[in-house]
């Protein structure tokens, strides 16, 4: 879908392919040697690793949630298939994705050798590390307890005694509360086996249960959609998540998969896995989420089909461009700001005339120009950038101009970063504004911080859209009083 065009410079272009070659040259080079000697040992009957060598597939095993995997649109995502992927191209064999409903049901699918391994957030637990083999550990994540605001907050487990528990069929959250029961006989709670983090966290919103538990990388991507929910304790921190293997014939492969995690470790994708998926978790308060989610109801009924009709029109989803009018002008047609920028995509004079906006004020008119500007952004960019970095490129670039983001682009590759990613060029932004860089590029200073701070609220905004509002248009809309208004200087 990406296209390469006229306004890019070569060199910039060539930053993209350089990095990218190198890259995969140094990819191929420490997987091959390792893989030969693997397979030169292998034995008979085959080992893991020699089967899914032979048959060309990974099979990976795994659940359907927003911190695992999942399809968005017509592609597959989430934290753990961005790994696992990687995995499967060091080994150059297809990825095979499999679902299953509950993780009670992972170690059953492992033995009868529907996966070569599990990739689901899986905590090695003493009974689990019975059953299974576990990988090093690629992240680390806290448990907590949530409460709903307004209800009593408990300031020790020994308040929590007597009221409703309800918890997932994670046997690290059950093992813990059976420990904490040694202390506390009288300490209860029921399993839902069939419950996903946010079925149960929707029941504590809904006063149905008083407390659930939640690990943290849960909790920060469900938290924006029920702002009402807070940690009432932390009961563990630093808990390992790591990849789960059978017991039998899965060393080898179980070493390529933990030198294959240390790699992605030193190298930062893990880093860049995490920016991605929840890197703006926390860019937008009780408050602020309050507010949008009312928004929602009250303001953006007017501006829907206006919203659906550009998106239609430039091939971008529609709730990302709502996402940009919102940050821009929490939805105001009449937003002018100190600058000169005005109306509900906030577009400046010079943008609207080359957009052939007459009228910045008049919403249908700054919603139409406001979705070329952010595609003519998203078109400018090399091949290289892929989604959905290119989305958070064509947004900055929509904040502070394409000059400077390539500016930024520079400075990620003086430091010797991948020029590519999103969570390399975040950091690269706010130098933008620092007397130490800006003096040596070529369109000097800017306020490098404020495109991170733009891009982390329109992700929210959108993350938002995206959990409550269906993609497709409503088949009625309803319209307030048209708003007679006029772009007069």
């Amino acid at each position: 879908m990406a296209r390469k065009t006229k306004e890019l410079k070569r060199d910039t272009i060539a930053i993209f392919q350089d990095w990218n070659l190198s890259r995969n040259k140094l990819l191929q080079y420490l997987s091959y040697p390792l893989i030969l000697s693997i397979v030169g040992t292998c034995s008979t009957p085959p080992h893991l690793l020699d089967q899914v060598l032979e048959q060309g597939e990974l099979h990976v095993i795994t659940l359907n949630s927003p911190t695992t995997f999942y399809q968005d649109d017509d592609e597959m995502a989430g934290p753990e298939y961005d790994l696992v992927s990687g995995l499967a191209d060091s080994l150059g064999v297809e990825l095979v994705i499999k679902i299953v409903d509950n993780i009670s049901d992972i170690q059953p699918a492992l033995e009868a050798g529907q996966g070569h391994l599990a990739a689901a957030g899986l905590t090695p637990t003493k009974s689990w590390q019975n059953v299974m083999n576990f990988s090093y550990p690629y992240a680390n994540v806290d448990t907590h307890l949530i409460y709903k605001r307004g209800t009593i907050k408990p300031q020790s487990i020994a308040e929590v005694l007597g009221r409703a528990i309800e918890i997932s069929s994670e046997s690290d959250h059950n093992e813990m509360l059976t420990a904490l029961k040694i202390k506390y006989p009288e300490l209860t709670w029921s399993m839902n086996k069939k419950g996903e983090a946010h079925d149960l966290l929707s029941k504590v919103n809904r006063e149905e249960v008083d407390f659930t538990i939640a690990d943290s990388n849960e909790f920060a991507l469900q938290r924006h959609t029920q702002p009402e929910l807070r940690v009432a304790l932390n009961l563990k921190k630093n808990n390992a998540l790591a990849w789960a293997f059978r017991k039998t014939d899965s060393r080898r492969l179980l070493e390529y998969a933990d030198n294959y995690l240390l790699e992605a470790e030193r190298e930062g994708m893990i880093a860049q896995i995490n920016e991605r998926y929840y890197g703006h978790a926390g860019a937008l308060d009780y408050v602020d989420t309050r507010t949008f989610i009312e928004h929602i109801e009250t303001r953006l009924p007017q501006f829907r089909e206006m919203f659906e009709e550009a998106g239609k029109n430039n091939n971008v989803d529609w709730r990302l461009l709502a996402a940009i009018g919102y940050q821009e002008s929490h939805w105001q047609p009449r937003a002018i700001s100190s600058t000169g920028v005005r109306g509900l995509m906030m577009l400046t004079r010079t943008t609207a005339s080359e957009l052939n906006i007459k009228n910045r004020l008049d919403p249908a008119n700054s919603i139409r120009g406001g979705a070329e500007y952010y595609r003519k952004q998203w078109k400018r960019l090399p091949e290289t950038v892929r989604e959905p970095d290119r989305s958070w490129f064509a947004l900055a670039a929509y904040n502070v101009g394409f000059n400077h983001l390539k500016d930024a682009w520079q400075i990620t590759q003086w430091q010797g970063n991948d020029p590519t990613q999103w969570a390399n060029v975040s950091k690269s932004l706010p130098l933008l504004a620092n007397k130490l860089w800006y003096p040596h590029l070529s369109h000097g200073y800017a306020r490098g911080w404020e495109p991170v701070i733009y891009v982390n609220n329109i992700r929210s905004y959108y993350d938002i859209m995206t959990a409550l509002i269906e993609k497709e248009p409503l088949p009625q809309m309803v319209h307030n009083t048209p708003i007679n208004i006029s772009d007069a200087p």
